[in-house]
């Protein structure tokens, strides 16, 4: 039974590590920066602002 529970606890942090927890945080602001670019004035300097921190995050080395 504990060997069941290393391998699950490895396969987590193998699955969990890199890229895809880069993805994990940025898609949400990516959503949230598409959102907020069809506000009028303000929307593509948000959008813009967004994109950039989280190509930041994306080129975090993990």
């Amino acid at each position: 039974m504990k060997l069941i529970k290393l391998t699950a606890v490895m396969l987590m942090a193998t699955a969990l590590s890199g890229c895809f927890l880069t993805k994990v945080v940025t898609v949400p602001m990516r959503v949230v920066g598409a959102v907020v670019s069809v506000v009028p004035v303000v929307g593509n300097a948000l959008d813009e602002s967004i994109e950039t921190v989280a190509d930041a995050v994306d080129d975090i080395p993990l």
